[in-house]
């Protein structure tokens, strides 16, 4: 290998000081520099607000975007202290937003019991990314303010004026030359403040938005807590019993949870420690479904609904159709990994698993009517269970006797690598004739549908092993499904969803997606599956390419473009495509499967709470949530075919 010459001493060895490290590399911070990375710094401000609130200081957070994409952080909280820092020689403001590690969450005798955010290095981290910060602090009689360029002070602590009030405001503008966008998604932040306010019991949290000439407003205030954040998961699903089942312990250890039974067939668990999302569970999901599991079948036997006394129910049993939240706080969490999804304090699975036993027992005791209509979903789902296993098994056995495991209908490619394949789930024989003749065969395989699938948000894995529209989809893909699903064993890089552009396409991919999302949701996660745009309309003119438009504005375009070369509109013939099946093959490589020119979205997982209410208001039960979401969004719907 040829040798690099340079020098190798002392001076090639680069120190970076204060929050120059944090400029010089941003994702080992906030774990990337695109949108995602941008809305962590508001997180990393307000996570500091709620600590205050958590350590009972704080009742009111102001969380303002300002014209220009300024964010604006105000909370009635004790206000960073002002005075000099023994260690630092700087005043203990300075210090908290210049030094990393430092803050008010490290040791002993810190000033937080518990804490979440970036372990003490939230604020500092902010500033370093900033192109400008400005924090002003009310404490001890005075208004006080300082202010930074790109982590650098420019202003020390300066009073300013009189208050008896308290608390802290954080001005601040990201820094262009670090971000990839500097435009704050609404919604997103929206969502996030919602869930800190249900985590924080009469937390009040205030978000506005002033960008645009009609300013948002959200108000964020939940008495009830997780009570009220399970009743808002469970807003679209139809419940076993009317309030959820709450349960609550204060001490070294403070334990929080809220259940709720619905008639849905998935179960929907969400774990926080400190109000951070452990996305990935851990000791405190062990402990509880550890409890949850001996409560129930001890009751079960106890009261005969189980006609074995020795067939317990499973976890999958007695989980099917639950939602529940489980919120505690430790002082010192360990979490496995950097992205702090999945906590490791052994001891608080103990802790959990008694607490639950003791006070789910009591309360399936007290609750006769509640337990019953519980144990008998749960004793429904072992026989559902059992039904599926005896499903599955003959699936399997049935494809390892045929020649070939693959469904009829599937157009197979040559290449057997996954990362270079891709499978077209095509609507229509008519659609999938011409993708099969329009392909490239070394990659690209096609799997026509025909007919309405089975909606899976009101049926259980019993009835979706063997079913003729998601058999195919099952074995082509090839990863199994449910507890089964393998990510390694799937067969094709890119599962690719190619509907019509109209209301029937629209619900074939809304029910397909709701079926990857409760029985292969790791396809998902992983990115493996996308949406593919066929054009709206053609534009054509004899001596002219073909001009296809993806959208409404595409079209308006087109128009004015050719305008522009002199051709006018009452000389082009426009079609409007309805159906894949209008298009010939050619047309269909040429606009919608070759890599070089098609238009692919790839569908992502920002918001498992969200995607899941959704799904369950889209495809559930209860008719009053989608009647409200149709009338609120009715406005927006474009191209629909009547």
């Amino acid at each position: 290998m040829e040798k690099f010459e340079h020098e190798y001493n002392a001076e090639q060895i680069q120190v970076l000081e204060g929050l120059e490290a944090v400029r010089k590399r941003p994702g080992m911070y906030i774990g990337s520099v695109s949108i995602r990375g941008l809305h962590h710094l508001v997180y990393e401000i307000v996570d500091n607000c709620v600590d205050e609130a958590l350590a009972g200081y704080c009742k009111n957070i102001h969380v303002k975007i300002e014209p220009g994409n300024i964010i604006c952080v105000e909370d009635d909280g004790r206000g960073i202290p002002i005075d000099i820092h023994p260690k630092t020689g700087i005043s203990a403001a300075e210090t908290v937003y210049t030094k990393l590690h430092a803050g008010g969450k490290f040791g002993g005798d810190s000033g937080y019991k518990v804490s979440g955010g970036l372990h003490g290095v939230g604020a500092s981290v902010v500033n370093a990314l900033s192109d400008w910060t400005e924090v002003t602090i009310q404490r001890d009689g005075g208004i006080y303010q300082m202010k930074f360029e790109r982590g650098k002070i420019t202003q020390k602590l300066t009073k300013i004026g009189d208050s008896d009030k308290t608390g802290t405001k954080v001005r601040f503008y990201a820094d262009g030359s670090i971000f990839e966008t500097l435009e704050y998604e609404y919604e997103v932040l929206e969502t996030r403040f919602r869930e800190m306010a249900f985590l924080t019991k009469g937390l009040h949290i205030l978000l506005e938005d002033l960008r645009g000439e009609t300013p948002r407003k959200s108000d964020f205030c939940f008495e009830g807590g997780l009570n009220s954040f399970v009743e808002y998961l469970n807003k679209a699903k139809e419940k076993l019993h009317d309030k959820p089942i709450y349960i609550e312990k204060d001490g070294e250890f403070p334990v929080e949870i809220a259940i709720q039974y619905t008639t849905a067939y998935s179960e929907n668990i969400l774990t926080f420690v400190n109000n951070i999302n452990t996305i990935e569970g851990g000791t405190h999901l062990e402990g509880f479904k550890r409890a949850l599991t001996k409560v129930f079948n001890d009751y079960a036997k106890t009261h005969n609904f189980l006609k074995d006394k020795d067939n317990n129910l499973q976890g999958d049993d007695i989980r099917e159709g639950i939602t529940a939240v489980i919120s505690v706080k430790v002082k010192e969490p360990q979490f496995e990994g950097q992205t702090k999804t999945k906590l490791g304090n052994s001891e608080v699975t103990g802790i959990v698993q008694s607490m639950v036993n003791e006070s789910l027992s009591s309360f399936l005791e007290e609750n006769p009517a509640v337990a019953k209509s519980i144990l008998e979903k749960c004793v429904s789902a072992a026989r559902a269970r059992e039904a599926a296993r005896k499903a599955r098994e003959l699936v399997r056995r049935k494809s390892a006797l045929e020649t070939t495991t693959l469904p009829g209908k599937l157009a197979d490619c040559s290449s057997k690598v996954p990362e270079e394949c891709e499978v077209y789930i095509v609507e229509g024989d008519s659609a999938g004739g011409s993708a099969k003749q329009g392909r490239d065969r070394r990659f690209q395989a096609i799997l026509p549908l025909w007919g309405k699938m089975l909606n899976v948000e009101k049926s259980r894995a019993d009835k979706i092993y063997g079913n003729d529209k998601l058999n195919p989809v099952i074995i082509a893909v090839g990863a199994g499904i449910g507890a089964d699903f393998d990510i390694t064993k799937i067969r094709y890089g890119k599962v690719i969803i190619m509907a019509d552009a109209d209301v029937d396409g629209a619900h074939i991919r809304t029910l397909l997606l709701t079926f990857f999302f409760r029985y292969m949701r790791p396809l998902i996660e992983n990115g493996n599956v996308y949406l593919a745009q066929p054009p709206l309309y053609k534009l054509s003119k004899r001596g002219m390419d073909d001009i296809y438009c993806y959208t409404d504005d595409d079209l308006t375009k087109a128009y004015k473009d050719l305008e522009e070369k002199g051709i006018a509109r009452d000389q082009l013939a426009l079609q409007r495509y309805k159906g894949l099946g209008e298009m010939n093959p050619e047309q269909l490589w040429e606009t919608t499967m070759d890599p070089a020119r098609r238009i692919l979205i790839q569908v992502q997982l920002d918001d498992a709470i969200e995607a899941d209410k959704t799904f369950s208001m889209l495809m559930g039960d209860q008719v009053e949530p989608r009647r409200e979401f149709i009338e609120q969004n009715a406005k927006y719907v474009k191209n629909l075919d009547i």
